[in-house]
């Protein structure tokens, strides 16, 4: 069991694991090409078995090695569940869960400190976004509300309903065709429209929009002061047990010589012996 437990969590195996992962989805995205499948269909199929054996003897080795244990961890759950469905037999409905394979790319973000950063830090900046995202939804409700009692009756393909009028909103606040697309064609017959569609576009595209970024840049940052000052606790922690250990090793050092200057006789009979005169 020890053998398997230096097998499982050494790096090399994880690394291993990690580039299977990485290769097999390449693999599933080449499958997606028909050029590629008509050249090189079975080859690939090979490849995706070979991953997929891969991935079952790794589950096995961990349940093996972890037991019940294994499923307290959310990655080896997620690991198992998309296996299990990799297994499925093809049939209709079962492959379109059979492309969720792919998932297992997702797995990267556990095996990369940097990308695990970010992750963490956009599960501690998800309190703030909601907050932010409930203003938007607020400003996005009231503005669509005014866009359906202004320019419903002569643009009803645009702001006919408060649902047409909240996509084409959303469309505007990316930015995406708002001027020449909507804006302006609204303006021939609307001209004081602008007074409406560029407050909207200050609030929402770059204002509340920003606070997001700004949401995260902090939850980042107090991730990274967090892991300073737990760094900083353990270097300090190791600090103060060396210390400790250097004052008792000073301790019984300066006990073994207060003892042999107070007992001289018991000092090894090699250091007492003077030479004898020939």
């Amino acid at each position: 069991m020890n053998f398997l437990r230096r097998i499982v969590e050494s790096k090399r195996f994880q690394n291993f694991i990690t580039a299977v992962i990485a290769i097999n989805a390449i693999i599933l995205g080449l499958e997606t090409s028909p050029t590629v499948m008509n050249a090189a269909g079975s080859v690939l199929h090979v490849l995706d078995q070979v991953a997929v054996a891969i991935f079952v003897i790794e589950l096995v080795m961990k349940l093996a090695l972890y037991r019940l244990a294994f499923f307290k961890r959310a990655w080896n759950v997620f690991d198992f569940t998309i296996v299990a469905i990799t297994l499925m037999p093809a049939g209709q409905g079962v492959s379109v869960l059979r492309a969720l394979r792919i998932l297992r790319a997702f797995r990267l973000i556990s095996t990369v400190p940097s990308m695990r950063k970010v992750v963490e830090a956009l599960m501690r900046a998800i309190p703030g976004m909601i907050s932010v995202l409930t203003l938007l939804s607020l400003v996005f409700y009231v503005s669509a509300v005014m866009a359906t009692k202004l320019f419903g009756e002569g643009f009803p393909d645009w702001f006919g309903n408060i649902g047409a009028s909240l996509y084409s909103l959303f469309q505007i606040m990316t930015l995406e065709s708002w001027s020449m697309g909507i804006v302006r064609p609204v303006m021939e017959s609307y001209p004081l429209a602008w007074l409406f569609f560029v407050p909207f576009i200050l609030v929402t595209t770059f204002a509340v929009l920003n606070l997001f970024i700004a949401i995260v840049v902090d939850a980042m940052s107090t991730h990274v002061d967090v892991e300073e000052t737990q760094t900083r606790d353990v270097i300090e922690l190791d600090h103060q047990e060396i210390m400790t250990e250097l004052r008792a090793l000073r301790s019984e050092m300066s006990k073994l010589a207060n003892a042999r200057n107070d007992h001289p006789q018991d000092v090894p009979s090699d250091q007492n012996k003077t030479s004898t005169p020939s």
